[in-house]
């Protein structure tokens, strides 16, 4: 009995240590306060992005780049008119360049149009906005809420599911 006790306890014990080897800490590999970054392209500024903390997880095995606090982002298209968003939470997914942004989500871009939501996803291979949450639209037509919307980054295109409002008609 006395063997068996020492070998139930011995292999426990054992069992601890290898779940102990494979555990890895989830610790960010970069972290910064009151970060500001631009991104240009051939001279010209095309984003602003303002956060006041950002952590990259970039030596994990899907890494990602999160804003806990928080992104405001100002997008130029080539004319230099402005886009801004902004959220309470970011995440920017790095091997799919998706970006989840959550919380009190905002895009108003400098024609008046403006769009309210949830939680909102960017493409940005493709520059374009996505989400299937409720929403709220607003331009110089009128505002519209729904859920379920996706859209290009100038506004331009726009595809919305189960919609309802009032929208002005030139008719």
């Amino acid at each position: 009995m006395a063997l068996a006790v020492t070998l139930f306890f011995g292999c426990e014990s054992n069992f601890k240590e290898v779940q102990k080897i494979n555990f890895t800490e989830f610790t960010p590999s970069g972290d910064a306060d009151k970060v500001n970054l631009k991104y240009t392209d051939s001279g010209l500024i095309k984003v602003v992005l303002v956060s006041p903390k950002m952590l990259d997880f970039a030596t994990v095995d899907f890494p990602f780049t999160e804003f806990p606090k928080g992104v405001d982002v100002t997008l130029y298209d080539d004319k230099g008119k402005k886009t801004r968003v902004t959220s309470n939470y970011a995440v920017s997914y790095k091997g799919t360049g998706i970006i989840d942004l959550q919380g009190n989500v905002k895009i108003v871009a400098e024609n008046g149009q403006k769009l309210e939501t949830e939680q909102l996803y960017f493409d940005q291979k493709n520059e374009w906005f996505y989400t299937e949450k409720k929403f709220k639209f607003t331009d110089l037509k009128g505002t519209s809420n729904g859920q379920g919307i996706d859209f290009s980054k100038d506004f331009k295109v726009i595809n919305s599911q189960r919609i309802m409002g009032e929208i002005e008609s030139s008719e």
